[in-house]
Formats: C-alpha cells, structure tokens, sequence
C-alpha cells in the first residue's frame, strides 16, 4: 500500500466514524427536538396528532375560562388563525389575554392543542422572540411593540 493509499483509507475512516457519530446524534435528538409554529403555520402544516411542537401567539381576547378542577381552555391566535389550546395546571401569573404567550405540548386528533407548559411573558415590555418574530413575517407587527422588544 503506498503512502498515498494510507491516506486515503485513513481520511475514509475518519470519515465513516464521523458520519456514525453524527447519525447516532441525529437518533437520540430526534425526539428531543421541538419546532415552534405559529397558528397560521400550524393550519398550512399538517401535523401529525401527538407531536410535540411549541405553539406560540397571542391570548385571543375573551377565551380564557378556567374550570374547576385546575384545567384552562384559552386560544392562541398569530390574529390570522386561532388554536384552542387546554392546560392543566398552575398558570404563570404574567398571562393574560391579548399578551404573547409559547405553549408546549401536543396536538390533539380533533385540531386542539393540549399543553403541559405555558410560558408567558416576564414584563410588560417582553414579547417571545419566536411570536414577534412570526408575528413580523406576517406583517401583524405594531410598531410599539418593535421598540419594545429591542
């Protein structure tokens, strides 16, 4: 085998443990992994019932009712398309209708969102990045709340 030859198998090697070592990553992350969709994003993708996806947008005005038992039935709306989303559990206490809120959960056969996390936002000038960004690229943007954010 000539010196050449040497390197060539070498390179091919490390590059046969390098793809290996990435494939297993891929593996194990693949269910870690979590996109954030937007309302109107989510109503153009069909996601597959019982993925786990972030949900973000804004609490639509007037759908917040709260149940005995400690569940929660709100909307989120990106104002285009509106999800209703159910959640159980301790809301944080910043949340609040028509205020930017990322919902973590799963999607329900029937087209609702059922949450195991909320995340709203910490003061009054905050808005999630993913939700003022999605909300800019479909132009629902106000202007105070760019200032805001930046």
């Amino acid at each position: 085998m000539t010196r050449k030859q040497r390197r060539l198998s070498l390179i091919a090697g490390a590059g046969l443990v390098l793809a290996s070592a990435v494939g297993l990553v891929a593996y194990a992350l693949n269910d870690q992994i979590v996109f954030f969709y937007a309302p109107s994003e989510l109503a153009e993708k069909n996601i597959a019932p019982g993925s786990r996806i972030r949900l973000g947008g804004l609490v639509a005005e007037g759908s917040v009712k709260r149940e005995k038992d400690g569940e929660v039935f709100f909307s989120i709306t990106d104002t285009a398309q509106v999800v209703p989303v159910m959640y159980r559990g301790i809301l944080p206490d910043l949340f609040r209708e028509g205020q930017g809120v990322v919902a973590e959960g799963r999607m329900e056969p029937d087209g609702s969102f059922h949450a195991d996390s909320v995340l709203a936002k910490h003061d009054e000038n905050y808005m999630p990045r993913e939700v003022a960004d999605s909300l800019k690229s479909q132009g629902l943007w106000k202007h105070n709340q760019e200032t805001a954010t930046q």
